[in-house]
């Protein structure tokens, strides 16, 4: 549903309970897409808040599925101007809400820059938003950032998986189930925004081992399909290379 026809801003149900918003950016330089993904529940979660300058769209779009101030978690992959660029501009909205993010993000950024102080997660630990559960994965330099990480929502069995299978271009379907893997790794030859980590497959396996139903990609469509055979696949590509 698109919810701001001049900017072209939409939000989709990719999985029960999950919806991507999604606005596409066209630059001189090129096209790209900024996503979000919202859970709705009895304790609601933004995962990623874009980029400050578009948090009248994000939060035009979230009111299109619930009220704002209600949001209860605002969280992300790591501390990056399109993932927490308007963290504080949902804080102030939303007087509930508290940042949810990894052990390692909390310490060094976010409870420094947040106007509240976070909910910081060790590697593997769940929070319950209701029907929903996710739980925190620590994933250090992969793509990139020492503080990095993903969620998984259990029951839908959706990774929300930041910046892996980052793909080019700005208009895309909310959901898809053709492939994802050449034209993200298309993209990441040429931009070669990967950490390079020695330990990029293991994790990849980790999170393969989980199964994912559906990935939730910040940039482009989210995928629906066999998430571990696609995990894995990147994996190998890694391993190949040395990370």
């Amino acid at each position: 549903m698109i919810t701001n026809r001049d900017a072209g801003t939409s939000i989709d149900e990719i999985a029960e309970g999950i919806y991507r918003i999604s606005t596409p950016v066209v630059r001189p330089v090129g096209a790209f897409s900024f996503n979000q993904y919202l859970i709705l529940d009895e304790e609601p979660l933004l995962f990623h808040t874009g980029l400050r300058r578009l948090f009248p769209l994000v939060s035009e779009a979230i009111a299109a599925a619930m009220p704002v101030e209600k949001l209860r978690y605002v969280s992300f992959s790591h501390h990056e101007a399109d993932e927490t660029g308007a963290l504080d501009e949902f804080l102030r909205l939303a007087p509930d809400s508290v940042p949810l993010c990894g052990r390692i993000a909390a310490m060094v950024s976010i409870a420094d820059i947040a106007l509240r102080a976070p909910r910081a997660l060790d590697d593997g630990e769940e929070v319950s938003l209701g029907r929903h559960r996710v739980r925190w994965f620590y994933t250090p330099h992969l793509p990139h950032a020492w503080e990095c990480g993903f969620l998984m929502e259990e029951s839908t069995r959706t990774l929300l998986c930041g910046d892996l299978f980052t793909q080019g271009g700005a208009h895309h379907p909310a959901l898809t189930e053709a492939d994802i893997l050449e034209p993200s790794e298309a993209f990441r030859k040429e931009t070669d925004y990967y950490s390079h980590t020695r330990g990029g497959a293991r994790m990849i396996e980790r999170l393969a081992a989980n199964e994912p139903e559906t990935l939730a990609c910040m940039h482009g469509p989210a995928w629906k399909g066999e998430g571990g055979r696609l995990l894995r696949a990147l994996g190998e590509r890694l391993d190949r290379e040395g990370a």
